[in-house]
């Protein structure tokens, strides 16, 4: 059976993908799919700083009612949090086949314990967390070549059409939301990709 893509366009300063980063891998174990990763850096596939401002308050509410649904803690970070290094970091994760215990981790870090991502020893204590060197996280993280597939992914999205994140693409079918992946899980079912 021949695997279908699942391109994932994720920032890790969206607390609606702290929530999918609970249930998205699962597909990969449920499915005949391969993922294709793509972060995203600094406000892409977000709400513009202006419109943020406005939109906190309720997505916070939102947030948190989805928290409380899934079981799950919720402590914002401090809103300076920049995401950019996170989503830089992740293609060592990804080299290094941790890429799921780093999302996990990073987003746990993040959005349960409200540390900011973008600092030093957070992504450090991250690497311990996934099984990753500390030294080679940070370096990975600040490599100009990874900041500009970050960018390079935004320009992809945005051919695609996507304007916000989480986002699961599988071919021509676009999925925006965490609240969209049971219909990811469907649309793989009718592609008969169910692992049996």
């Amino acid at each position: 059976m021949e695997p279908a893509e699942l391109k994932i366009f994720f920032n890790f300063r969206s607390p609606y993908c702290y929530l999918a980063s609970k249930s998205m891998f699962s597909l990969f174990d449920e499915f005949h799919v391969t993922l294709v990763w793509r972060p995203l850096g600094g406000w892409t596939g977000r709400s513009a700083p202006e419109r943020a401002k406005v939109k906190m308050p309720l997505s916070r509410q939102d947030v948190s009612r989805w928290c409380r649904k899934l079981g799950i803690p919720f402590t914002p970070p401090p809103v300076t949090t920049e995401p950019t290094r996170a989503g830089a970091g992740s293609f060592l994760a990804e080299e290094a086949g941790v890429l799921p215990a780093y999302v996990v981790e990073t987003m746990r870090a993040e959005w349960a314990e409200g540390r900011d991502i973008s600092q030093d020893d957070v992504l450090a204590d991250v690497a311990g967390r996934c099984g990753l060197d500390a030294g080679a996280l940070l370096a990975a993280a600040d490599d100009a070549a990874n900041r500009a597939r970050l960018e390079e992914y935004w320009e992809e999205a945005q051919t695609i059409g996507v304007f916000g994140v989480p986002t699961f693409v599988i071919g021509e079918e676009v999925f925006w939301g965490n609240d969209r992946i049971d219909f990811v899980r469907d649309h793989l079912r009718e592609m008969r990709l169910a692992r049996l």
